[in-house]
């Protein structure tokens, strides 16, 4: 495979092992029923393990939410989380005292930089219909001397985020980067993706049945992988994919996608690689021990900020549309109905 413009196969499951300047991709897709009165699931939770439910129990999780599912509270530094939300909602508050709530293709881009809280959870608003949610959160780096910056928060909207159709039945989110003369919203400024030298690109490509996307090579000394995550077969290059699988790219190779029998969808992330050491514990990803260690020490100390709500798990009422709070007291609004799912 050495000779082919795809260097390696890898199977993908719930988290996916990033290649720097990314560290890790989650992908979650559950497929909760109705919401009760607090925006919670319907059916018991009796049997689950709460407070870390990762079971996938009847197609859905709580997550660390015990009441509605999500992530509480929690503390992070020195990364970027990108969170992608295709279907369903998310609920965002930090301790910036920023919040929101986006979803239905919206891109929330969250500098952890110094330190930050916050809380992701995922209200289940409709009260007379299924609620499924399909997100992806990218943890992407941030290069040594912009571990330290302060946090900050920006969503891009999916009204702002370009969709290419390079071909008969193929459509791309352009999330970051630049396909076919169509550039992505700016990312947060202190971002690799806002760097000279990051050569970002964040796809989304959506394929139709037996569609071909010639995929532009990239640059040299990019690191550039391909995630199948949704289909039965594909064909890359010269190589034959099964859905749940990803391949990484030779970066400046041209590479034709064939689509199978059924509808297959592909993320790609492009990025040139930091180079520098990773040392990760749990919320904190930082450069060496001793800042990991210093990462600790400062999260019990100050609490990055310290918490502005009255809950751990915070969520909007369920008449609330899409919105963001930025912590400077800037208000943005959206219609709820997005304009891609």
């Amino acid at each position: 495979m050495t000779d082919s413009a795809v260097l390696d196969v890898v199977e993908l499951g719930f988290q996916w092992q990033g290649l720097d300047p990314f560290i890790v991709t989650m992908h979650h897709l559950d497929r909760y029923g109705e919401g009760n009165e607090h925006q919670g699931p319907v059916t018991s939770l009796s049997g689950r393990r709460i407070g870390s439910d990762f079971s996938g129990t009847d197609g859905w999780s709580m997550y660390h939410g015990d009441v509605v599912p999500g992530f509480p509270q929690h503390p992070h530094r020195g990364f970027e989380t990108v969170t992608v939300v295709r279907r369903g909602y998310v609920d965002h508050s930090d301790s910036l005292g920023a919040t929101a709530r986006y979803g239905g293709g919206d891109t929330q881009w969250l500098t952890t930089g110094s330190g930050i809280q916050h809380a992701e959870m995922f209200p289940l608003i409709r009260d007379d219909a299924d609620n499924t949610l399909e997100l992806f959160q990218i943890w992407l780096n941030l290069p040594p001397e912009s571990k330290m910056v302060p946090a900050y928060f920006r969503i891009l909207w999916s009204e702002t985020i370009p969709t290419v159709e390079p071909s008969d039945g193929v459509s791309v989110d352009v999330i970051a980067g630049t396909l076919a003369g169509r550039t992505a919203p700016a990312a947060p400024p202190d971002s690799w993706a806002s760097s000279d030298h990051g050569d970002m690109a964040i796809w989304l490509i959506r394929m139709e049945p037996n569609a071909v996307f010639d995929l532009p090579g990239g640059p040299t000394g990019v690191n550039r992988m391909l995630h199948f995550f949704e289909g039965g077969e594909a064909t890359v290059a010269d190589v034959q994919l099964e859905g749940g699988s990803g391949a990484r790219l030779r970066p400046e190779a041209s590479v034709t996608i064939v689509n199978g029998d059924t509808p297959g969808e592909f993320l790609l992330l492009q990025g040139r690689p930091i180079g520098a050491p990773v040392f990760q514990m749990g919320p904190f990803v930082m450069n060496t021990p001793t800042e990991l260690q210093q990462a600790f020490d400062d999260y019990r100390t100050t609490g990055f900020g310290g918490w502005p709500w009255t809950r751990r798990d915070p969520v909007h009422d369920r008449t609330e549309g899409r919105f963001a709070l930025h912590a400077d007291g800037a208000v943005e609004h959206r219609e709820m109905q997005p304009t891609k799912t």
